[in-house]
């Protein structure tokens, strides 16, 4: 198989186009079932009517899995913020809307978000006392059955040439309650973009969901250790110390 071009590269993975179709191919070693997992998870997207690119086939390619999807012409929503900085409020407006329409949706078959996060905490490099407030805390968190991305930030949206907007990578969506996908996706943007991004999408999600910050903010120290878990050392301390500043 020839490739046209590599889209993007990650740690575990290399997105490739070829022609008109999209190959997100896997390190060697890359464990099969969450593979399988992401490909059921985008699928299951898809019949919601999510607009997510139409899901082809899983395939092995040199003794890689790979998850093959139709190819979306395209440019990342975190692109076009770049290039067009004097516009990143109504890109943040856009993106706010996408996540609500997300969030507004339904999947009875996907896995639980309070178990995903327990077991987080379970291995969370902190003090037991620590972690047993943790799941208390959680346990007395509203449950909810909304759609949470568990990733949603502007390089996992493709807007078309028609401004017609696609979500992409859905290896970590679970159902559970939206507070805890908004203070997800605040947490990504102070980490991976900047914290006035943040605050200009937490601040821009409240006043369209008519919501009060501190119900978001009771999530942050909860969804901050469990993003601990698997980071490297310095994102860990980044986020252990925002785990003490809402505490």
């Amino acid at each position: 198989m020839t490739f046209d071009r590599v889209i993007a590269v990650r740690n575990t993975k290399t997105v490739y186009r070829n022609g008109e179709i999209c190959i997100k191919v896997f390190n060697e070693g890359y464990n099969k079932s969450e593979i399988l997992n992401e490909a059921l998870n985008h699928v299951r997207m898809e019949e919601t009517g999510m607009p997510v690119p139409e899901f082809l086939e899983v395939r092995e390619l040199d003794g890689k899995w790979s998850l093959v999807t139709r190819y979306i012409k395209g440019k990342t929503l975190a692109s076009l913020m770049k290039e067009n900085p004097d516009e990143i409020d109504k890109y943040i407006d856009r993106f706010v809307d996408i996540h609500i329409d997300i969030m507004g949706r339904k999947c009875k078959h996907l896995n639980r978000l309070t178990d995903k996060l327990n077991s987080k905490i379970c291995d969370a490099k902190l003090d037991a006392t620590i972690r047993y407030d943790l799941h208390a805390r959680l346990e007395e968190m509203p449950r909810r059955e909304s759609i949470c991305h568990g990733d949603l930030n502007p390089s996992n949206i493709l807007i078309t040439d028609d401004d017609k907007a696609y979500i992409v990578d859905w290896s970590y969506v679970c159902k559970g309650n939206m507070l805890a996908d908004i203070a997800n996706t605040y947490l990504i943007l102070i980490m991976d973009y900047s914290e006035e991004m943040a605050e200009s999408y937490v601040n821009a999600i409240c006043e369209k969901m008519n919501m009060n910050r501190e119900k978001i903010e009771k999530w942050i120290p909860i969804i901050a250790v469990a993003k601990s878990v698997h980071s490297n050392r310095d994102r860990r301390t980044r986020l252990l110390k925002i785990f003490e500043d809402y505490q």
